[in-house]
């Protein structure tokens, strides 16, 4: 398998680090030099900054840039870490998902329905409990796959799931949400989403997953971006549904 391209442009700072003068305290570049020093989005470089926090070699903090916490030498290295980034696995959950949402939307039943309507109590009731609120969230979504009555989308939505779950970076980043109101906007985006499936609205499920998952993508770059406000989000820019 070829090797990500956040692992690649990793190892090309590493190497700009090394043959820099910087010391540990330092302030690395910005995410933008990289992205135009190597020709690439910021989101590529963002996700090399994740992983090079995670190896310890960075510490990054929000606002302010990212500094070097560590020599090469005293580097941690995490041979296991996920090669799949956190907004490249968004992106995929955004399109499968949508999908699937789409077809919930023909199949749904009243007693599916019930247990979302459940499942969006608890998640609700469950804001001071960031464990307690992802527990519910993802229930929230299988059950939205398990509504379209199709087992290889019940298998696929849980695997990317699973994913996520165990996806070290995306664990670093998603830690980064501690203000519950960011979890009060997605209960609103999952209510939205429960009424489309209640009208059976197959393109209103569908773009009312997308702009959920567009929602919590675009809350994941505010807060990892430790460069200037004008970050150019636009990259994963919401497309025109038509």
């Amino acid at each position: 398998m070829a090797e990500r391209l956040y692992r690649e442009i990793g190892q090309k700072i590493r190497l700009e680090i090394e043959k820099s003068a910087l010391k540990v305290g330092d302030k690395l570049p910005t995410e933008r030099v990289y992205a135009e020093l190597f020709g690439v989005s910021r989101t590529l470089v963002r996700e090399a900054f994740i992983m090079l926090e995670i190896e310890d070699l960075i510490e990054v903090r929000k606002g302010s840039g990212s500094y070097l916490k560590n020599t090469l030498a005293s580097q941690v290295s995490l041979p296991e870490i996920s090669d799949v980034g956190p907004f490249e696995m968004l992106q995929a959950r955004q399109v499968l998902e949508s999908a699937i949402a789409a077809q919930a939307a023909i199949s749904i039943t009243k007693a599916d329905i019930q247990q979302l309507q459940e499942t969006l109590e608890l998640e609700g009731a469950e804001l001071n409990s960031v464990e307690k609120a992802n527990s519910a969230d993802r229930e929230f979504h299988l059950l939205i796959a398990k509504a379209t009555q199709n087992t290889l989308l019940v298998d696929t939505a849980t695997r990317l799931w699973e994913m996520r779950d165990s996806n070290p970076m995306w664990n670093q980043l998603h830690a980064r949400i501690k203000d519950s109101s960011y979890h009060g906007q997605w209960i609103d985006d999952h209510k939205d989403i429960l009424m489309q499936l209640k009208k059976r609205s197959e393109s209103g499920a569908r773009q009312a997953m997308w702009q959920h998952l567009e929602n919590v993508k675009q809350t994941l770059f505010s807060l990892s971006d430790t460069d200037a406000p004008d970050f150019d989000g636009y990259i994963f820019a919401q497309p025109n549904q038509g």
